[in-house]
């Protein structure tokens, strides 16, 4: 069987792959992942189907390390199958698209001076990337004449390049468009460059070149991209097409941009003129806030409660007969209600959120969303149940119910190779894999009541009080520490198996 190449396309999609090879490289794309290739760029070829955008895409990869993908790509003639599979309004659909907006496709720690020419074109607007949120950080590093690791480390140097090709003339800017998981993450990007042009001593002149010439957009992506299907999946695909692609992507349909910037940037990256779920806007917070407190929000109450009650998956949650319906509960009676934001909204939002956690062709595994759930409770969870502490009402019963969930899921003990694992509501074992130091607090909480005598009671409000674990004291809020102690009581007596 042939591999994916510019020989198996159907005659419109060879038309697009010559009309993208032919275009000048506007957009440079440092990350090559799965999550790029069906957002970002399935977005671009969105665009260039409908005759709305002339540029083209250069990909590299953001480490040394990473050149599977990138070989594989070039490998191809940068071209690649997503497939679009899940709900909409209900209704199951799944979509075939040829992705070939890439242009160059190339390793930049061996062709470092191919990416120097990309970044010094006068076609070069913008900078997309997904580096992961590490990715953005700060990490000292030498000035050298080769490569240099760290990407925003590359940005600095690449942009003085550019700004001394043009003598320190003003304009000449980019648009940086990072996709990586971090709040105000365009602001991250600015910031961590302008510390590299500081340490390299680029100059003032320079510096101030960077904030008023060039744009670092803050971002919100949203979008399931689920990669490489399984095997017998990809098979049966590659012998319905007649060819097989090594670079074979899956994404749900549901798809948001959310980008921090005035209307009329769309004009330069039409997405909003293409009809695709992108927001140009002044401020991100609603869109953070309805994302973190919703989605991220619904997926922290779910993990240890349907851990502990042998469910491994979100669509297996959705269904089970006890947690499916106070899942929704939860979300839409007691989440919904202290967002600041249209009631209306909200709730068609969390619909879509439900909607996208039935999609039957994700297999979200439990395990994964309950890692680092105490931190993740801190930012997900713990802002709704203060809206309602501070104003001296109750925690409602289905949001202290998920409160008690993570502490009876982080009921662990340690063994002697220094992991921590817990036992689920029927008697079977778990690894729990968060902060040691917090995971050592709370098993020490729980050795001291059974060693001395205390009660669920005790130890749930001792555990409540420990500013080190929420970042504030939980114990005095109205009825909390009653109702969590009630609840583990209930399950240690066996009612909740």
């Amino acid at each position: 069987m042939k591999t994916l190449n510019r020989g198996v396309l159907q005659e419109a999609e060879r038309r697009q792959l010559d009309a993208a090879l032919s275009s000048p490289v506007k957009i440079l794309q440092i990350g090559e992942g799965n999550f790029l290739r069906g957002f970002a760029d399935w977005m671009v070829q969105v665009c260039r189907n409908r005759g709305l955008f002339d540029g083209s895409v250069a990909v590299t990869q953001p480490r040394p390390s990473g050149r599977g993908n990138i070989v594989k790509l070039a490998a191809q003639e940068g071209i690649y199958t997503l497939v679009t599979r899940g709900l909409e309004n209900g209704a199951p659909v799944e979509r075939k698209e040829i992705v070939s907006v890439f242009s160059e496709v190339f390793d930049p720690y061996s062709e470092w001076e191919r990416l120097v020419s990309i970044a010094l074109s006068a076609d070069l607007r913008f900078v997309i990337s997904n580096t992961t949120e590490a990715g953005l950080a700060y990490v000292p590093e030498p000035l050298t004449g080769g490569p240099i690791a760290s990407f925003p480390g590359k940005i600095a140097y690449l942009l003085h390049r550019r700004f001394t090709a043009r003598e320190g003339a003003s304009g000449g800017g980019l648009i940086f468009l990072p996709c990586e998981l971090l709040e105000r993450n365009g602001d991250a990007l600015r910031d961590a460059v302008l510390r590299y042009a500081s340490d390299w001593g680029f100059g003032e002149a320079f510096e101030t070149w960077v904030v008023e010439h060039n744009r670092f957009l803050n971002s919100l992506v949203d979008r399931i991209v689920t990669g490489y299907p399984d095997e017998a999946q990809a098979e049966a695909w590659f012998a319905e097409w007649g060819y097989r692609d090594a670079m074979l992507n899956t994404a749900e349909p549901y798809h948001l941009w959310a980008i921090e910037g005035e209307p009329e940037l769309d004009a330069l990256l039409p997405f909003r003129q293409a009809g695709l779920n992108v927001v140009w806007t002044d401020d991100l917070t609603p869109y953070q806030r309805r994302k973190v407190r919703i989605l991220n929000g619904a997926h922290t109450w779910m993990a240890p409660l349907g851990l502990l009650h042998g469910v491994e998956h979100v669509r297996e949650l959705l269904e089970h007969a006890e947690l499916g319906p106070k899942v929704r509960e939860t979300v839409f009676g007691e989440i919904v209600p202290t967002l600041p934001d249209s009631r209306q909204e909200m709730e068609a939002y969390a619909a879509t959120v439900f909607e996208r956690f039935g999609n039957p062709y994700i297999r979200h595994r439990l395990a994964d969303i309950a890692m680092n759930s105490l931190s993740k409770f801190r930012t997900r969870l713990l802002p709704t149940f203060a809206s309602y502490a501070e104003r001296g009402e109750a925690i409602p019963a289905r949001l202290a119910l998920g409160l008690s969930g993570l502490l009876r899921y982080y009921r662990v003990e340690r063994d002697e190779s220094g992991r921590y694992s817990g036992v689920t509501l029927r008697g079977e074992r778990y690894a729990v894999r968060d902060d040691a130091a917090s995971l050592d607090r709370i098993a020490g909480v729980w050795e001291e009541a059974g060693r001395s005598g205390e009660t669920i009671a005790w130890a749930v409000r001792k555990l409540l009080s420990d500013e080190r674990l929420w970042g504030r004291e939980l114990s005095a809020w109205n009825g909390l520490a009653e109702a969590v102690a009630e609840q583990l009581a209930e399950w240690e007596r066996g009612a909740g198996k």
